[in-house]
C-alpha cells in the first residue's frame, strides 16, 4: 500500500473517540491535531491498516476501504449517459406508478434513469390536480418559485410567460434566472386532446460535448461568459449571471443553462460579444439537430421527470381544438440523490439478510426438524396469518439472525453456552429497524422465561430443544423479574413473536419465501 498523508489518515479515523457513532460526524477540528503527527507504527490485520500515532492515539481502517475510489457527487458529464434520440427507439425509461410506489427496486430504478440519463416517466399516475406534488414528495420536496409551489401549463388569458401560450417552445431550460436553479422539474398530464402539443427534450451534456469536440474554443467561450438571465413582471425581479455552460475544476460539464427568453443585454468589449455571440449560435444549432432531439407525446397519467440542470424541453405548437393541461412542479437533485442512496443502502442491506437465510439458513436448527431459514419464514407466515401490523411481522422473520455465525455472533447456544443471540440479533438490526422491530428481537428469549413463569402449561408445550435452551438461558424468572419484564417497553409484542416462534417448527410447512417479504421490510427500515 503506498504512503498516506499522516494528516488525510488521522482526519478519516473512524473510532469512536473521533466519531460521533450515531452520525459519522468528527469530534475534533483539524487543528486539533498535533503539528508533528506522524505514524509511529502500522500493521496489516486480518484485512485493516492498524496505526498507533505518535500521540498515542489507535486508529484501524478498512483495506477495502483505504483502496476505494470517490465516485463524488454524480453531477458531472463523468456519471452520465449522455445521449441521442435513437438511443431510446426501443422505449423511454419509464414506470407504471403503482409499481413505482409499492417496489422499492423500480423506484430506485425510476430514480436512477433520472440521475444517469436526465429523465424518465411515470405512467398512470392518477390524473388529479395537486398529484404532482405527491410524485415529487417520493423523494424530495417541492421548490416554490414565483410561479407558486405549483404551476399549470396550458393557455392563459394574460400570460406572463410564453409556456401559457399554445406556440411552440424551442429546447430551453427553466428558471436560468435564479441562482440556485430549480434541478429538477416535474410535468404531470392531467389532459391533452389538443392537436400538437407534443414534448421534446435534448441531452445538453451531449451538446455541450459536441460542441466542445467540433469547436473547443467556442466551448471555452461559453464557459466563461457571464450571461445575465433575468426574468422581470409585476410582482417579480431576478437575476442570475452564470455561464451558459458551467464546469468543474476539472473541467468536466456540470451544468447548461440556456433560455433564449430569458437572457438580458450582455455587456462586453466588440471582440468579446462577437466571439460569444459566434460560439452562442453554434450551440443553439447543435441543440436543434435532428439526431439529438427526443419528441414523444405526454397522454392523461403520464408524469415528466426531468434534471433541468442538464436536459433541454421543448414544445410543438398546438391547436385549441381540445385542452392540454399539464401541471408542474420544481423540485431537487439533492434529495432524488438521497432517497436514491437510501434505496440503495436498503438494498445492500436486504441482500445481506438474504444472503443469510440462503446460505446459512439452510443449516438445522438447534435441533429442531426445521432448518433455520424454515423456521424463521414460519414465524413469519404465522404473523402475517394473524393480520399482525407489519412491524410484528418483520420480528418474528428476522427474531433468529442473531444464531447466524457470518457477522453475528455464532451459534454455540447447543454447547450449553448463552450467546444471547437475541441481543446481538437485535444490535445487529439496529442499523436498519427501529425499536418496533429490535425490541420483539431483543427481548423474544426473555419472553420464553416470562410465559414459562405466568402461564400455566406454557413450559410443558416447549419442545425438547426449546426446554435445553430454556435452562442455558437462565430457566423461568421469578415473580419479581416476571413482573418487572412486563413493564418493559416491546414486552407485549415479544410475548407475540414468541408464540410464533414456538409454533415455527412444523417440517415441510408451506411458506413464502424471504423475497415475499422484501417490500415490507424497505417499508420499515430508516
Amino acid at each position: 500500500m503506498p504512503e498516506l498523508p499522516p494528516y488525510w489518515l488521522r482526519d478519516n479515523c473512524p473510532c469512536a473517540e473521533c466519531r460521533d457513532p450515531r452520525t459519522g460526524q468528527k469530534l475534533f477540528q483539524i487543528n486539533d491535531l498535533p503539528e508533528d503527527l506522524a505514524v509511529a507504527a502500522q500493521a496489516e490485520i486480518e484485512g485493516n491498516l492498524e496505526v498507533l500515532w505518535s500521540d498515542g492515539h489507535r486508529s484501524r481502517y478498512p483495506l477495502a476501504w483505504l483502496g476505494a475510489e470517490d465516485e463524488g457527487d454524480g453531477r458531472t458529464e463523468a456519471h452520465k449517459r449522455l445521449w441521442v434520440a435513437a438511443d431510446f427507439r426501443r422505449g423511454l425509461p419509464e414506470a407504471e406508478w403503482e409499481a413505482y410506489v409499492g417496489d422499492p427496486a423500480e423506484q430506485a430504478a425510476v430514480l436512477s434513469a433520472v440521475r444517469r440519463s436526465g429523465f424518465a416517466v411515470l405512467r398512470g399516475v392518477p390524473a388529479v390536480e395537486g398529484q404532482v406534488r405527491a410524485v415529487a414528495e417520493t423523494f424530495g420536496y417541492v421548490r416554490t418559485t414565483n410561479y407558486g409551489e405549483l404551476f399549470d401549463v396550458r393557455v392563459e388569458p394574460d400570460p406572463n410567460n410564453l409556456a401559457f401560450t399554445s406556440v411552440a417552445i424551442a429546447p430551453h431550460t427553466d428558471n436560468p434566472y435564479r441562482d440556485p436553479v430549480p434541478t429538477l422539474q416535474l410535468l404531470h398530464c392531467l389532459e391533452n386532446s389538443a392537436t400538437g402539443g407534443d414534448s421534446g427534450l435534448v441531452d445538453g451534456f451531449k451538446a455541450a460535448a459536441i460542441l466542445r469536440e467540433e469547436a473547443p474554443d467556442d466551448f471555452a467561450v461559453l464557459t466563461r461568459t457571464l450571461v445575465p438571465f433575468v426574468f422581470r413582471d409585476r410582482c417579480t425581479e431576478l437575476r442570475a449571471d452564470r455561464p451558459l455552460i458551467d464546469v468543474d475544476a476539472l473541467g468536466r460539464i456540470r451544468e447548461v443553462r440556456f433560455n433564449n427568453r430569458s437572457i438580458s443585454t450582455l455587456r462586453g468589449s466588440s471582440d468579446a460579444l462577437a466571439a460569444f455571440y459566434a460560439a452562442y449560435r453554434r450551440f443553439a444549432a447543435i441543440t436543434l439537430r435532428p439526431e439529438l432531439q427526443l419528441t414523444f407525446r405526454l397522454d392523461r397519467g403520464d408524469c415528466l421527470i426531468f434534471d433541468n440542470t442538464r436536459l433541454l424541453h421543448a414544445r410543438t405548437a398546438f391547436q385549441q381544438d381540445g385542452h392540454r393541461h399539464l401541471q408542474g412542479c420544481y423540485a431537487d437533485l439533492d434529495s432524488l440523490a438521497s432517497t436514491l442512496a437510501v434505496l440503495h443502502r436498503r438494498t445492500a442491506a436486504l441482500d445481506a439478510v438474504a444472503e443469510l437465510f440462503a446460505g446459512e439458513g439452510a443449516g438445522e436448527y438447534l435441533g429442531e426438524a426445521v432448518t433455520m431459514a424454515e423456521h424463521m419464514l414460519q414465524a413469519a407466515a404465522a404473523a402475517e396469518a394473524a393480520d399482525a401490523p407489519p412491524h410484528l411481522i418483520a420480528a418474528a422473520l428476522l427474531h433468529d439472525v442473531g444464531h447466524f455465525q457470518g457477522a453475528l455472533h455464532g451459534r454455540d447456544l447447543m454447547q450449553g453456552q448463552d450467546n444471547r443471540h437475541s441481543d446481538t440479533g437485535a444490535h445487529w438490526l439496529a442499523q436498519w429497524f427501529g425499536p418496533e422491530v429490535t425490541e420483539p428481537v431483543r427481548l423474544h428469549v426473555a419472553a420464553k422465561r416470562y410465559l414459562c413463569t405466568v402461564e400455566p402449561g406454557y413450559r410443558a408445550r416447549l419442545s425438547e430443544a426449546s426446554e435445553y435452551t430454556l435452562k442455558v438461558q437462565g430457566g423461568p424468572m421469578d415473580e419479581q423479574q416476571a413482573a418487572a419484564f412486563a413493564e418493559l417497553p416491546g414486552a407485549a409484542d415479544a410475548v407475540t413473536v414468541r408464540r410464533w416462534d414456538e409454533q415455527a417448527k412444523t417440517a415441510g410447512a408451506p411458506t413464502p419465501d424471504f423475497e415475499h417479504y422484501r417490500p415490507l421490510l424497505a417499508s420499515l427500515m430508516k
